[in-house]
């Protein structure tokens, strides 16, 4: 049993034996102690003293004289105002340190065929541009969200819908036959979703222009809305865009060349999805494609009209009434029977269903959708999805620069590939300097460079709490002082460093540590197993919260904690071989534990740096 329970119990045991009332066990407030005060848990009697009709001190006195007799765990007390605050015996901490070595994945559980099943949709690319640094963070919030439910024991599908169809892909493929030349990956030397991207700039490119040639010639002398009707008016009659829509109408009638040219240029922009995703450490149990979940969807909402769930205008446009939950009208489908993102989330949602028994449905978009998904769950449940009402919408900030927001159509977005490219140089730049590569070989080298590159990128995304936007700076993120990546992978490097050590000394960390058998263990050192202990509650919160930042700041709360330690206590060079020992474990389960949290978030940790 986890102390802080025993103490939860054992206190309801106190109140009635004192007070002669029953209280409720997870109504007993046990929290760590503040580091200002002597103690290791602190429990809360301000709930209790209508029950002693006495005061805070005298109530938490009286709570903790009963425990310091019937717990053994309690060494002693102290009361500060209406907290009595716990020492918990040595033995209880050497005993903690000892299951969790015996552990090796303390803190996570393996899930059964009879855990609930959870969901989890994330990344949703164009395939009319390259991943960008908004995607970065919806990947690596998505696949650290996979890991840290899996973590908890649930069974995890990780899943994608690719966004392959619909004008915008349209502007691509119309802009490579006009000013293409017949480019290919191969013969441009590029990455087939960046040869793709720079098309989609190229349409706007040129929309733009003919947009300005078709604008009248006083435009700049009218009113605000004389000039947006004007704009609206020269981009509807724009002959590339009208091009561009007659591609869309050529495609959903399954014109055979404009089919064989959409397959051909997202297969080149697949090949590129997939080798950035490889860098980013993502990865897919299934993946839908909207050119085969619309129709899907098309079919639920006709399905949905005929049952009356939705109803139909003059125009012949569906449209789902939301008056009830107090929302507005939706268009599900268009006049011209074209379908709407909605239309196809319903028919992606629909085949999922079919293939997978779902308890639990995570979306994670950012949070200019957090409409869309508040609409998307009520027609799901109106047409009868069990875990419709219940969906999750995992709500992200927005990431910028420090030079302001991207756009893609502009060509000002941060391509993912570049990011990572430019967080591997910063990172050997910077640890050149500090002279990190010395006596390394280039191999060597340079895969710890990727691992450190990669763990700064990463870390510096998740460690922000995802509902907050966030500015990314890439030379901030890559520093080996302060809540940074490297400065956690550069602790668990010198743990690793002192394991070698002990190794060729012929320590072996297996066996069994009791607190008589040293001189007095430090309350540095009792916090830190403290701290370890406490990572499951970490790790079990992250997913009751959806909040993987919680586990990065963990990490570096306990990498910075362990250095404190280090700088304090010698470990190699201390003459007590038991204490040696001891600490030579507690240092091997903050490694364990720092690779576990930091695996969670998909960042590795290097053997040396």
């Amino acid at each position: 049993m986890k102390i802080e329970q025993l103490i939860a119990e054992m206190t309801v045991q106190a109140v009635k034996a004192l007070y002669g009332q029953d209280i409720e066990t997870a109504s007993v407030q046990v929290q760590k102690t503040k580091k200002e005060f002597e103690g290791h848990l602190t429990i809360v009697v301000f709930p209790y003293l209508k029950m002693s009709r006495k005061g805070p001190e005298q109530t938490a006195g009286e709570i903790g004289t009963w425990l310091r007799s019937n717990v053994e765990a309690v060494s002693s007390y102290n009361v500060i105002k209406g907290f009595l605050n716990l020492v918990i015996s040595t033995q209880v901490w050497v005993d903690m340190l000892n299951e969790i070595n015996s552990d090796e994945n303390f803190g996570t559980r393996k899930a059964t065929d009879s855990d609930p099943l959870v969901m989890i949709e994330y990344s949703s690319p164009n395939t009319n541009k390259p991943l960008h640094l908004g995607h970065v963070r919806n990947n690596l919030l998505g696949g650290a969200l996979a890991n840290i439910m899996a973590a908890n024991g649930y069974r995890v599908v990780k899943t994608n819908i690719v966004n392959d169809r619909g004008i915008h892909i349209c502007k691509s493929m119309l802009a490579w036959l006009k000013w293409g030349n017949g480019a290919t990956p191969e013969s441009t030397g590029k990455k087939g979703d960046h040869l793709i991207g720079d098309y989609y700039v190229e349409f706007d490119r040129h929309f733009r222009a003919e947009v300005k040639s078709l604008l009248p010639a006083d435009y700049e002398n009218l009113d605000e809305k004389a000039q947006e009707e004007a704009k609206a008016k020269a981009e509807k009659e724009s002959p590339l865009m009208q091009e561009a829509h007659a591609m869309l109408v050529k495609w959903e009638a399954g014109d055979p060349d404009v089919r064989a040219l959409w397959e051909k240029m997202n297969s080149w922009v697949y090949a590129g999805f997939d080798e950035t995703y490889r860098r980013l450490g993502v990865s897919f149990d299934k993946i839908y494609y909207e050119s085969q979940t619309y129709l899907e969807g098309k079919g639920k909402v006709m399905e949905g009209l005929e049952k009356g769930l939705f109803f139909r205008k003059e125009d012949g446009s569906v449209w789902a009434d939301l008056a009830e939950n107090g929302l507005d009208q939706k268009l599900l489908l268009r006049s011209d029977g074209t379908s709407v993102y909605m239309t196809q989330d319903i028919g992606t949602a629909k085949l999922r269903f079919q293939d997978f028994p779902i308890d639990r449905m995570i979306y994670v978009v950012g949070n200019e959708q957090n409409y869309h998904f508040q609409v998307l769950s009520i027609l799901l449940d109106r047409l009868g999805f069990k875990w419709g009402k219940d969906l999750v919408h995992f709500s992200y900030g927005m990431v910028e620069l420090p030079e302001g927001k991207m756009k893609s159509r502009e060509g000002t977005v941060v391509d993912a590939d570049d990011l990572m490219d430019e967080m591997i140089e910063t990172a050997r730049q910077t640890s050149a300097e500090l002279g990190k590569l010395d006596g390394l070989t280039k191999e060597q080298s340079d895969e710890i460079m990727r691992i450190v590159g990669m763990g700064a990128l990463k870390y510096f995304i998740l460690k922000v709490d995802a509902r907050k936007n966030m500015t990314f700076n890439p030379k901030e993120s890559i520093d080996f002082n302060g809540n940074t990546g490297p400065f956690i992978q550069y602790t668990y490097a010198r743990i690793r460093s002192i394991m070698r050590k002990a190794a060729e000394e012929g320590i072996k960390l297996n066996q069994r540590l009791y607190a008589s058998d040293h001189e007095v263990i430090s309350e540095k050192e009792l916090g830190l197993i403290q701290m370890l202990n406490g990572f499951q509650d970490v790790v079990h919160q992250a997913a009751d919260d959806y909040n993987p930042s919680q586990i990065a700041n963990y990490c570096y709360d306990l990498a910075k904690e362990f250095n404190q330690f280090y700088h304090d206590f010698s470990i190699m060079h201390e003459p007590s071989r038991n204490l040696k020992l001891f600490r030579l474990t507690l240092a091997a389960n903050v490694g364990k534990i720092i690779r576990t949290g930091m695996g969670l978030l998909g960042i590795e940790v290097p053997e040396r740096m």
